[in-house]
């Protein structure tokens, strides 16, 4: 998976034609993600439990390697971004719980493994890029790909539902600078449709002691619910990031 997103922003560098205000910039982070909500599955014509994630599953915090590349034209942004969420958790349960047609007792172990990549198309209203004191303000349109899968097992029991949604979002991208050395980006979008939404909230502080490298960290809010037929997922995602960025 990481070969795949990485061949596409280059090959992105190889195939544009060169302008003199582009910006491609490539960056690789971890970050240490909280969750909380709930997920539920019916199968075989049993109604399943909702199963919160903190008090019924105790599931631990997701800590993954995230990767982005971006490329600005003029007033365009280009951007493409993967991160994986990967949660778990072991518990004994007091009553038995239901999921996907199956029932769970005693000592229940639980994942959560999710992976959103995102494509996203910005265009810049207010692009004052070229000055000391540099603001950015635009219309971000974005295309999350979720997939989910939520497994549970115990002593000789296995059960696992997946879903894989695509989720547009429209929202706003801005940036404060001075100049290349330190700078404040924030995003946020929102869309939702047949029981299905997301919601990405972000913001971070990008320092640059040298013009082509640099490092950031920030916090990242994801708000998802996903209802697909066996599947029912109405979460949260928070946490902080940090990571180091080229840009050229």
């Amino acid at each position: 998976m990481f070969k795949k997103l990485w061949a596409i922003p280059l090959l992105t560098c190889m195939l544009t034609p060169a302008y003199a205000d582009e910006t491609i910039m490539l960056k690789a982070g971890y970050a240490s993600i909280s969750s909380t909500g709930s997920i539920s599955s019916t199968g075989a014509g049993v109604l399943g439990s909702t199963l919160n994630l903190d008090n019924t599953l105790a599931m631990t915090k997701s800590s993954n390697v995230t990767l982005e590349a971006a490329i600005q034209l003029g007033d365009s942004r280009f951007g493409l971004s993967y991160m994986p969420l990967k949660f778990s958790g072991t518990k004994t349960v007091t009553a038995p719980v239901s999921f996907n047609g199956q029932s769970f007792k005693n000592n229940v172990t639980s994942t959560l493994d999710s992976s959103i990549i995102d494509l996203s198309y910005t265009y810049y209203l207010l692009n004052m890029d070229d000055m000391p004191s540099r603001l950015q303000l635009g219309i971000e349109s974005s295309l999350k790909f979720v997939s989910s899968k939520a497994m549970l097992s115990s002593t000789g029991l296995s059960k696992a539902v997946s879903a894989n949604v695509p989720i547009p979002t429209i929202g706003l991208r801005g940036r404060v600078a001075l100049a290349d050395f330190v700078g404040v980006t924030a995003n946020v979008g929102y869309l939702g449709y047949g029981g299905n939404s997301f919601l990405d909230a972000q913001a971070q502080v990008e320092f640059s002691p040298l013009p082509t490298l640099g490092v950031y960290a920030g916090y990242r809010h994801i708000a998802l619910k996903v209802d697909k037929v066996g599947l029912k997922v109405d979460t949260t995602f928070a946490g902080p990031f940090a990571g180091a960025f080229f840009r050229f």
